[in-house]
């Protein structure tokens, strides 16, 4: 795939730290200010990101050139934003936020069913964001990570333990298997897994699916694995709306049948996420070749 995704997320561990001096010195206000004089640098000095947002507003979103211009803006702002609500929370100031849930009760029900849930996001909204709020279940919480992503992102929060969050990381590294017997082992002590459903480093295992209009791929792992190991699973967001509020979507998706590819469980996780998307645009951040249409986008 031409611009694939590398393992490590934008605005990572660097954005962790300088945001967490930042917060801790002048405040959230603040920081939110600072956000255009990033946003304002970010735009020509990260080229292959910046084609990326370009392409999605232009190719997927079919906005124009004037709005993907704004658009631009928009969406590095947006990431900003998520980065020091994150550190914020973590860091005890949730009372600075609202927090609404949608289909709460019936996910729930699944979670005090005790018999250990698959959780599926992806990289839109704020997703880590909810962990604090989940009280007793947080601590049941492992997040399936790329292990260099997760060692970068680590380290900062290591010598800042005022923020480190309650979930635990389940670390994924190429040719290892390691991760999957530790998957098995927290769904079998009745913990949450949770994957992220958009991001792949591993080609020889994708799956293909119609996404905003256009063909594109998927990692198999996740869909794979949750379509196996015969646990309940919910496609999970939480999405930033105005007035510093995280709206939390929970869907639950229907029992899969018998052995598959993943196949079934990727069509229902790509409704719903295309249903996000579509509802907050400016919050898709994956900053690669996603749709692997920029080798032919001229525009």
């Amino acid at each position: 795939m031409a611009g694939k995704w590398k393992g490590q997320t934008r605005g990572g561990a660097l954005g962790y730290l300088f945001f967490i001096y930042l917060i801790r010195w002048l405040g959230v206000r603040a920081a939110y200010a600072f956000l255009c004089l990033v946003v304002t640098y970010f735009i020509p000095f990260a080229p292959k990101a910046t084609r990326s947002v370009w392409v999605y507003s232009r190719c997927i979103l079919r906005q124009g050139r004037l709005r993907s211009v704004g658009f631009l803006f928009r969406n590095y702002y947006r990431l900003g934003q998520t980065l020091i609500d994150k550190v914020a929370v973590q860091a005890g100031m949730k009372d600075r936020y609202r927090f609404q849930f949608e289909n709460y009760d019936e996910f729930l029900r699944i979670l005090n069913a005790d018999t250990g849930v698959v959780v599926i996001g992806a990289h839109i909204g704020n997703w880590e964001i909810g962990s604090p709020f989940f009280d007793e279940y947080g601590k049941k919480i492992n997040i399936v990570m790329f292990d260099n992503e997760h060692r970068r992102i680590k380290e900062i929060l290591e010598s800042n333990k005022e923020i480190m969050p309650d979930f635990k990381v389940i670390g994924v590294r190429n040719g290892s298997l390691d991760h999957v017997f530790q998957i098995t082992e927290a769904l079998d002590k009745h913990e949450y897994v949770c994957f992220q459903g958009d991001r792949y480093v591993n080609e020889d295992k994708l799956l293909s699916a119609s996404f905003m209009g256009r063909e594109t791929q998927f990692p198999q792992g996740p869909f794979l694995l949750a379509s196996r190991l015969r646990k309940p699973v919910v496609f999970y967001f939480a999405m930033r709306e105005r007035h510093r509020t995280y709206r939390f979507h929970f869907f639950v998706a229907d029992p899969v049948a018998g052995r598959t590819d993943g196949q079934p469980l990727l069509r229902q996780y790509v409704t719903v996420l295309e249903k996000m998307v579509r509802k907050y645009p400016e919050q898709w951040f994956n900053y690669f070749d996603f749709w692997n249409i920029m080798k032919n986008n001229k525009d």
